[in-house]
C-alpha cells in the first residue's frame, strides 16, 4: 500500500480520505474482499450500490478523522452512516465515487515498476 489520501470537501471544509490496512480490514469484514465491494461501488454492472459507497466512504472519512486527532490532537467526532449519505447526496454521487475510486487505485498501485 502507498500513503495517498484523497480529499473530497463539504460545506467549505476540505476532509481526508485514507484508504490503508484498517480501512481495508472493514472492507473485508463487511464484503469479504476488496474485489467484491468494488464490483458493488463501481457501477459497471449497474446502478452503484448506496450502502457500500456510504460503508466504504465513512470508513476512509473516519480513519483520516482519527488520524487527524491522533497527530493534532483534535477531538473531531467521528462521521455516521446517515450523515456520510447526505453528503454524498450533497457532493453527488458521481463526483463522491470517483474520489473514493481514485483513492483505493492510488493506495493500492504497486511501489514496483517493471522492467
Amino acid at each position: 500500500m502507498k500513503d495517498f489520501n484523497g480529499e473530497i470537501e463539504y460545506k467549505e471544509k476540505v476532509y481526508k480520505l485514507v484508504f490503508n490496512l484498517n480501512v481495508m480490514e472493514l472492507v473485508q469484514n463487511e464484503y469479504e474482499t476488496l474485489d467484491k465491494w468494488a464490483a458493488l461501488t463501481d457501477g459497471k454492472s449497474g446502478e452503484p450500490n448506496a450502502k457500500a459507497i456510504i460503508f466504504g466512504f465513512t470508513a476512509m472519512l473516519n480513519e483520516g478523522i482519527e488520524i487527524e486527532n491522533e497527530e493534532n490532537g483534535t477531538d473531531i467526532k467521528p462521521f455516521t452512516l446517515k450523515q456520510v449519505g447526505r453528503m454524498i447526496t450533497d457532493i453527488g454521487l458521481d463526483k463522491a465515487t470517483a474520489s473514493l475510486n481514485e483513492t483505493v487505485i492510488e493506495s493500492t498501485k504497486s511501489d514496483e515498476k517493471n522492467a
